[in-house]
């Protein structure tokens, strides 16, 4: 996979996983720097596996996606 289509993908899927539109998800990583620790260990993640990465996102973000659940819910 691409340094390019690297981002997207985690995006997209990951807004797959939690039910979440893709540009909240978005929104979301920028806000709690997912973006750029994806960009900045790419070389190391991207060979994962879709579920190993979608585990690593939770863990990353931890109640920050319980916290825009709950704000998309109201």
């Amino acid at each position: 996979m691409s340094r390019l289509s690297f981002i997207p993908f985690c995006i997209e899927h990951y807004a797959e996983h939690i039910s979440m539109p893709g540009n909240k998800v978005y929104e979301l990583f920028k806000r709690e720097g997912l973006v750029d620790f994806l960009r900045e260990d790419y070389g190391d993640l991207h060979g994962m596996g879709k579920e190993y990465l979608m585990q690593l996102i939770d863990n990353y973000l931890g109640d920050a996606v319980n916290d825009s659940l709950s704000r998309n819910n109201t």
